[in-house]
């Protein structure tokens, strides 16, 4: 009614952007992850908040939820309800001020049963990486504002009206650790899905056809 817009929960700048890569790159790759643990300590005001059980639960589930998608969408790998091991902890450390330690282990199942393991360590200033990412999604908010759209076709009598896109603004998914969809929409968190449906989207806005890599003019006989 007020055509405002809503995006998701928990914004999502370091480790679950990597997370969000890396295990899509695995299960493309039909390696199996079986245990995905994250570990962080920080010191500023975003962990102080996260020291209280609530919420931290609420951070729980949104870092976790990230991979459910790109499980879901190798049914040779996993079997119907099947889900990788996924630990999340999250520790206040006053000392280190803003400067954040994220670690990282993914262990997956490969070939005749081995298993392979990939143990990530990061440092940052956790402040300083989200501040210029926060601007982007407020400039894209506001874009979404100023679009409108209309369907038209031989068949219509009078003139279709111009709308705004849909309140549940999906399209900031990629910038969300747990997007917000409209109802009976696939909630997609693989970060490079995300990241093409927001540029072929820009490109709709100025008459482009969207972005694909099959470069079939090149594959081909002429």
């Amino acid at each position: 009614r007020e055509r405002s817009f809503v995006g998701g929960d928990d914004f999502k700048s370091g480790q679950t952007k990597i997370k969000s890569v890396l295990a899509e790159f695995l299960v493309n790759a039909g390696i199996k992850p079986l245990a995905i643990t994250s570990y962080n300590h920080l010191g500023n005001n975003d962990g102080r908040n996260l020291s209280a059980p609530a919420q931290f639960r609420s951070k729980e589930i949104s870092k976790s939820s990230v991979v459910d998608d790109m499980v879901g969408s190798n049914n040779l790998l996993y079997k119907k309800g099947e889900h990788p091991d996924h630990t999340i902890v999250i520790k206040y450390v006053p000392s280190v001020g803003d400067s954040k330690r994220a670690l990282d282990e993914y262990v997956s199942e490969i070939f005749m049963g081995g298993l392979n393991t990939i143990s990530i360590y990061n440092t940052c200033e956790d402040s300083l990486l989200a501040s210029p990412l926060i601007i982007d999604l407020f400039m894209m908010t506001e874009l979404m504002t100023r679009v409108t759209y209309r369907v038209k076709s031989d068949a219509d009598a009078v003139e279709p009206q111009w709308q705004p896109f849909h309140s549940v603004l999906s399209i900031l998914s990629y910038m969300l650790k747990a997007p917000v969809v409209a109802p009976n929409t696939p909630v997609v968190n693989a970060l490079a899905k995300q990241r093409m449906a927001m540029e072929n989207i820009m490109r709709a806005f100025v008459g482009l056809p969207p972005n694909n890599e099959m470069l079939l003019e090149h594959k081909a006989f002429h």
